[in-house]
C-alpha cells in the first residue's frame, strides 16, 4: 500500500514538473516565469526529501524557492514602463535547447540506475562509512561525517566556491546604482507583501526562523542539517525581515560590512581549523588531534567548520540581497 502511494505521488509531482516546465515556456513575460520558476524548485524540494536528501531538499526549498525568487523579482520589480512581453518562440534557441537536453540524456545512458545496489560506490565507500563512522567520527548523521570529516577538504573547496561566487557578483554589481524612490512609491516591491495582516503574522515568525537556523546549525550531527542548511535559512529569514520592513532597517540590523567581512570570515574559521590540527600533529582538517580522545576532536572540528560554511552562506546570501538593492534605491 505504501509503495502505491509512494509511486502515486512520484507520478504527480513528476506530472507538475512537466507542466509546470511547459507553462514557463509559454509564459509571455518574466515576472510569470520567475513565480513558475518558484513552483518548480518547490516540486523539486518535495522530489528530493521522497527520496530521503532531505538535506538537499531543505537547501533547495531555500535558496531555489525562496531567495532566487527573490532576488529575481527584485530585479524584474513593476517599473513605470510596463512589462516587457516576449517577442516570441526562437527556432534557434529550441534547436539548442533540444541539442544540448539530447546530449545530456545521451550522457545518463551509462550511469547506473537509482538505487541500484550493485554500483562501484556501494561496493566499498558506503560500508566502509556506514560501519567505521561511528567509531572514527562519533556522530550519529552519517552525512555529517563524510561532508565534514572524509571529504572536509572537498567541503572546503565548495566553501570557497560560494565565497569565489558572491565577490565575482558584487564585483559585477558594484557600479549598478537606482534612483532614489520618492514618498509614497507605488512601485514599492513591499506593495507585493501589502496585507497588513500577512505582514505582521510573518514579523512574528522571523525569530522562529532564526532559532531554527540554530538548530539546524547544532543539530547536523545527530540529523538533516549542517552549515550550509543553516546558513541559507538564517539568510532567508533575515532577507524577509527586510522585504517586510524596508532596507535601511534590514542594514542598521544587520550592516552590509558586517556581511562582507561574513563571508570571508567563515572561509577563514574553515581554513584555520584545519591549520590547527596541522600544528596540534595532525593532517590537514584531520580534527582528531584537537581534543584528548579521537571521537572528541571530531566533534569539535566539525563543530568550528560548521560554523564558518554557515557563516559564508549567510554572509554571502545577505550581501547578495544589499547588492540587488542598494542603499538609497527602491527598497525591497
Amino acid at each position: 500500500m505504501i509503495t502505491t502511494v509512494n509511486i502515486l505521488v512520484d507520478i504527480v509531482l513528476l506530472a507538475g514538473l512537466c507542466a509546470v516546465t511547459v507553462a514557463m515556456i509559454r509564459a509571455q513575460g518574466p515576472l510569470t516565469v520567475v513565480v513558475l520558476s518558484g513552483i518548480y524548485s518547490l516540486a523539486i524540494c518535495a522530489l528530493f526529501a521522497i527520496m530521503d536528501a532531505v538535506d538537499v531538499a531543505l537547501t533547495e526549498a531555500a535558496v531555489g524557492a525562496g531567495i532566487s525568487t527573490v532576488l529575481l523579482l527584485l530585479v524584474i520589480r513593476p517599473q513605470d514602463e510596463p512589462e516587457q512581453r516576449f517577442a516570441g518562440p526562437s527556432p534557434l534557441a529550441l534547436g539548442v535547447a533540444l541539442a544540448v537536453g539530447a546530449l545530456l540524456v545521451f550522457g545518463t545512458l551509462d550511469m547506473p540506475f537509482y538505487g541500484d545496489p550493485s554500483t562501484p560506490v556501494h561496493q566499498h565507500l558506503a560500508p566502509r562509512f556506514l560501519n567505521e563512522s561511528g567509531t572514527e567520527i562519533g556522530v550519529p548523521n552519517v552525512v555529517t561525517s563524510v561532508l565534514a570529516s572524509y571529504r572536509g577538504y572537498d567541503t572546503l573547496g565548495e566553501v570557497v566556491v560560494i565565497f569565489a561566487a558572491g565577490v565575482a557578483v558584487l564585483i559585477l554589481l558594484s557600479g549598478m546604482r537606482r534612483e532614489p524612490a520618492s514618498a509614497g512609491d507605488p512601485d514599492d516591491f513591499r506593495a507585493l507583501i501589502g496585507n497588513p495582516i500577512l505582514k505582521v503574522v510573518l514579523i512574528r515568525i522571523i525569530p522562529l526562523v532564526v532559532l531554527y537556523a540554530l538548530y539546524v546549525q547544532f543539530h547536523g550531527d545527530y540529523g538533516p542539517g549542517g552549515g550550509f542548511q543553516a546558513g541559507v535559512v538564517l539568510g532567508a529569514g533575515v532577507i524577509t525581515f527586510g522585504l517586510l520592513t524596508d532596507s535601511a532597517r534590514m542594514r542598521r540590523a544587520v550592516p552590509e560590512h558586517w556581511a562582507r567581512r561574513g563571508m570571508a570570515l567563515g572561509v577563514l574559521v574553515y581554513g584555520l581549523t584545519g591549520v590547527a590540527a596541522m600544528l596540534a600533529g595532525g593532517e590537514f582538517l584531520n580534527y582528531s588531534v584537537l581534543a584528548a580522545s579521537q571521537t572528541a576532536g571530531q566533534h569539535l572540528g566539525i563543530l568550528l567548520i560548521e560554523f564558518g560554511v554557515g557563516l559564508t552562506v549567510a554572509s554571502t546570501m545577505l550581501s547578495l540581497y544589499y547588492s540587488f538593492n542598494p542603499a538609497g534605491s527602491r527598497d525591497g
